[in-house]
């Protein structure tokens, strides 16, 4: 999971035609490939989603979200933030529009109503610096 961080604001993605969390908003993520190191992950999926070219020393681990879908299934999401900066990164383009519609900066303290809950309690844990957060768990 990748908080990108304009000022006040992150990076979400309208996702569609994926079977998960279709038209709701997120932010750019996905899941480990074979061998694959959880820093290298967010690194690929942040370029194979939005373009952006993110170096090692630009993203930090800054919380865990242990989240459960509304049918029961578990998903542990290690979230890593970063400063976008556009004279280095450039814009950032919606570069899987076959599972994205579009993507969008939000104010990170005033997300849409339909950001996915995974992405929102990332995005709060983030905020309000707690380590690791449970969402949707009783």
């Amino acid at each position: 999971m990748l908080l990108l961080a304009d000022g006040d604001r992150v990076l979400l993605g309208l996702r569609e035609n994926t079977g998960y969390a279709d038209g709701q908003w997120v932010v750019p993520s996905g899941k480990l490939e074979f061998g694959e190191d959880a820093v290298s992950a967010v690194l690929r999926e942040a370029t194979e989603e939005t373009g952006l070219q993110l170096r090692r020393d630009e993203i930090r681990l800054v919380t865990t979200v242990h989240h459960r879908s509304r049918a029961g299934q578990g998903r542990i999401g290690l979230f890593f933030a970063a400063t976008y900066e556009p004279a280095r990164h450039g814009a950032p383009v919606n570069a899987e529009p076959h599972k994205c519609a579009e993507i969008r900066w939000f104010p990170a303290v005033n997300l849409p109503t339909d950001t996915y809950p995974y992405t929102a309690a990332g995005v709060a844990a983030w905020l309000d610096g707690t380590p690791m957060r449970l969402s949707g768990w009783k």
